[in-house]
C-alpha cells in the first residue's frame, strides 16, 4: 500500500474556529462529540489500540490507524475548543438525560481479527459522520456548521481508506500467514484475544 498517495485529511481550509453566541445546547452537542460513545474520544482510542496490535504483521494499515488518529486529535481539540466558547466545561464526557456521563473505553468494540478489526472502524466513521450531519442540520449557528462540514470532510477521506484496505484485505494482499489471527504464528508464545467480530 502506497501510503503516500493517501489523503488522511481533507485539503480544503479551515473555517476559523468561532462561534455566533454561546448556547447552552450546542454545547452539549459538542461535548457529545467529545466524550460520548459515539465520539472523537472513542475513535482515537480505538485507533490507538488497532495500530498497536497490528503493528507487526501488518505496517501500513498500523501507520493508517496512527495518521488517522492525530486527524481525531484535531476533532478532539476542535470541539473541546467549541464547547468552552458555548459555555460547557470540555471534560470527557457527555450529558445524558440532564446528567454527565464520563467517557469510558468500554464504550469501544475490539474486535482483533483483521478484516473485522477494519470493518469495525470504517461503521464507526460512518456513524459518526451520519451524527455530524444530523448536527449540521439542526445547529443553526452557521460557524458551528461551517466546522462540522469540515470536520465531515476529513472523516469522509478515512472513510475511504478504510475501504481500500478492506478491498485489498479482501484481495489477500496482507493476509498473514496461517496460524494466530494477528501474529501469524503457528504457536503463537502471546495469548492474544480471539474475537471473531
Amino acid at each position: 500500500m502506497d501510503l503516500s498517495a493517501l489523503a488522511f485529511a481533507d485539503n480544503s481550509p479551515w473555517p476559523p474556529i468561532e462561534i455566533i453566541s454561546q448556547n447552552k445546547r450546542y454545547g452539549a452537542a459538542m461535548l457529545s462529540n467529545i466524550g460520548a460513545c459515539n465520539s472523537e474520544m472513542s475513535a482515537i482510542s480505538l485507533y490507538i489500540y488497532n495500530g498497536m496490535i497490528t503493528k507487526s504483521y501488518f505496517f501500513d494499515i498500523a501507520e493508517c490507524f496512527h495518521k488517522i488518529s492525530i486527524v481525531e486529535m484535531h476533532h478532539l481539540h476542535t470541539f473541546g475548543e467549541l464547547s468552552i466558547m458555548l459555555g460547557a466545561d470540555p471534560r470527557l464526557w457527555s450529558i445524558q438525560n440532564g446528567q454527565t456521563r464520563y467517557w469510558s473505553p468500554a464504550c469501544n468494540r475490539y474486535p482483533t481479527r483483521i478484516g473485522a478489526l477494519v470493518a469495525n472502524s470504517l461503521a464507526s466513521e460512518l456513524e459518526t459522520i451520519k451524527k455530524y450531519q444530523a448536527q449540521a442540520e439542526w445547529i443553526e449557528d452557521c460557524r458551528i456548521k461551517a466546522i462540522l462540514n469540515r470536520i465531515i470532510a476529513d472523516e469522509l477521506c478515512h472513510v475511504q481508506i478504510f475501504r481500500l484496505i478492506l478491498a485489498e484485505l479482501n484481495d489477500d494482499l496482507f493476509s498473514p500467514p496461517p496460524g494466530c489471527h494477528i501474529c501469524g504464528e503457528s504457536a503463537c508464545p502471546d495469548s492474544h484475544i480471539s474475537e471473531t467480530t
